[in-house]
């Protein structure tokens, strides 16, 4: 059974979310505060963390940034405002998807269980992939830059799997975010754009030329790691 923390001040909502996720397989552990919620992130250990922005005292943003610091645990915000600035707040401090306020259960349900498949699936084409100075291991989700372990994300390690799997090949933002799904198409252009700007830094790519992602403007990006053969 999966196991997934909630952060939210309300109690009677996060009670029935618990019952509600319980029709589905998954272990719904609440806390009401950030105090609280990173003495259950320790002693839960659980597979996703929903987080709400709009709590007292340190808010989801200032949570999200510390669990950033030591975790890369899957993180889906929860989010009553309406501003898109909100919600790119979350993804450029490493948040994988939102939900805004109100929302429906089962569309929550939908969105932790494809969270969770991101986060468990392995590869299926090749066990490793391999460019120089860079390695993926698609069954252990591993990635190594010049014999350096980089921690990613899900999404941000899916993100660089779509790049490399598509080796030299053109891909839009729209190409990219369709294959990532969960995150809001009206915030297309921004959101793709951060979460590469972010691979690259864990990458140490942030440089000029790249070595692994490339810029195509006017259209997206284009994995050019120079790949590497088994001789």
């Amino acid at each position: 059974m999966s196991k997934v923390l909630i952060i939210d001040d309300d109690k009677k909502h996060s009670e029935l979310l618990q019952a509600y996720f319980k029709r589905f397989g998954i272990q719904l552990v609440c806390a009401h505060d950030a105090d609280e919620g990173f003495r259950k992130l320790t002693r839960e250990d659980p597979d996703l963390l929903l987080l709400d922005v709009m709590l007292p005292g340190r808010d989801g943003f200032e949570i999200c940034r510390e669990v950033r610091k030591t975790s890369n645990i899957p993180i889906i915000m929860l989010t009553a405002r309406g501003d898109v600035i909100d919600r790119v707040s979350g993804l450029e401090l490493g948040a994988d998807d939102y939900v805004g306020k109100p929302f429906e259960p089962r569309e929550l349900v939908a969105r932790v269980q494809a969270t969770l498949r991101r986060a468990e699936s392995g590869g299926v084409d090749q066990s490793t992939l391999r460019f120089d100075g860079l390695s993926i291991d698609t069954e252990t989700r591993s990635v190594r830059v010049d014999d350096r372990g980089v921690d990613l994300t899900s999404m941000e390690y899916e993100l660089l799997l779509i790049l490399a799997r598509r080796h030299g090949k053109k891909l839009s933002r729209d190409d990219i975010l369709s294959e990532l799904r969960g995150i809001d198409a009206a915030i297309l252009t921004r959101s793709v754009d951060i979460m590469v700007s972010r691979l690259r830094q864990k990458l140490g790519d942030s440089v000029k030329p790249p070595r692994f992602i490339q810029t195509v403007w006017g259209r997206g990006y284009s994995f050019i790691g120079v790949p590497v053969t088994e001789g």
